[in-house]
């Protein structure tokens, strides 16, 4: 039985060149796949590549893949800015002229905002797409571990699931294997209905009472909700011999299954019966939520 779950999680660390990066994927179950992506800035142009490659590898589950970067400080180019520090110099010689002042210190020109400008060297294209396709390379690395770690609680589920398709087969084979579902005891208790309820009115016609348990009877046989479980129990195992995701068709046979568990239990007119369909209900309940994690 190889099914895959939708819950899982990974993360892995990269670096090259000053940069270092960190991958996280968090995954969940969900109806259909939805991938929730944090890119630093400057990195927006990975996520339709992201994208792909997870719709390549999942197909369910709601996915969120963060990305957080740091990297070291690039080489800082520091330049005079001849044109404004022209102007400074010219004001402050106009003002010790007028005033008498002594003229500004090297310091304080160079203070003075606009007179130096520092700009970080520019990556080149090459080194970005260096960066770049080693994240990538490191996404990867995360979504495969991603992968494997649905797979492996997966692998749990499936041994979950399996017990529980087994018990309900166990209890609808106890329903159906039970002496109040055999022809005497189905008249033995139809006859004692009738007598009493003739012998609390004399105004009942006898044959008219006789085809009314007729049917009631016909209603009360749980002979077609026994075949359709055991039905669905084939089906599912079936299933788990499948390659692909199951998720939907298990949750598909799990509703019909505590449909039948449902009428099953209504129609029970042994106590035994009913004990083995509220059992029936609850293992079913319990199907329906595992089945709701399996891709």
């Amino acid at each position: 039985m190889t099914l895959h779950s939708m819950t899982g999680f990974a993360r892995t660390d990269g670096a090259l060149d000053g940069a270092a990066w960190h991958w996280e994927l968090r995954s969940v179950n969900n109806r259909g796949l939805d991938l929730r992506l944090r890119l630093p800035p400057g990195h927006e142009r990975l996520e339709p590549t992201i994208r792909e490659r997870v719709a390549r590898a999942i197909s369910r589950g709601s996915i969120n893949a963060s990305l957080s970067l740091t990297r070291r400080a690039r080489p800082v180019d520091v330049r005079i800015n001849q044109e404004a520090l022209d102007r400074v110099l010219a004001i402050a010689s106009n003002l010790a002229r007028e005033i008498g002042a002594e003229k500004p210190r090297v310091e304080a020109l160079l203070g003075l905002k606009g007179v130096l400008d520092a700009t970080e060297e520019e990556e080149d294209g090459e080194a970005q797409a260096a960066e770049q396709t080693a994240i990538l390379a490191d996404f990867d690395t995360a979504l495969a571990s991603l992968v494997a770690a649905r797979a492996e609680e997966g692998q749990r589920l499936a041994a979950v699931i399996g017990q529980q398709v087994d018990e309900i087969e166990r209890l609808a084979q106890r329903v159906e294997r039970s002496p109040a579902r055999s022809v005497e005891a189905i008249k033995t208790r139809l006859a004692e209905q009738v007598a009493r309820l003739l012998d609390a009115s004399t105004g009942l016609d006898p044959a008219r009472l006789h085809q009314e348990a007729v049917l009631l009877a016909t209603r009360a046989d749980v002979e077609e909700e026994l075949k359709r479980l055991k039905a669905h129990v084939e089906a599912a195992r079936v299933l788990f011999r499948a390659t692909g995701p199951i998720g939907r068709k298990l949750d598909f046979l799990a509703q019909e299954c505590n449909r039948e568990a449902n009428t099953l239990t209504s129609k029970a007119a042994d106590e035994a019966i009913a004990h083995a369909g509220l059992a029936l209900k609850v293992v079913v309940d319990q199907l329906r939520e595992q089945v709701q994690n399996i891709e």
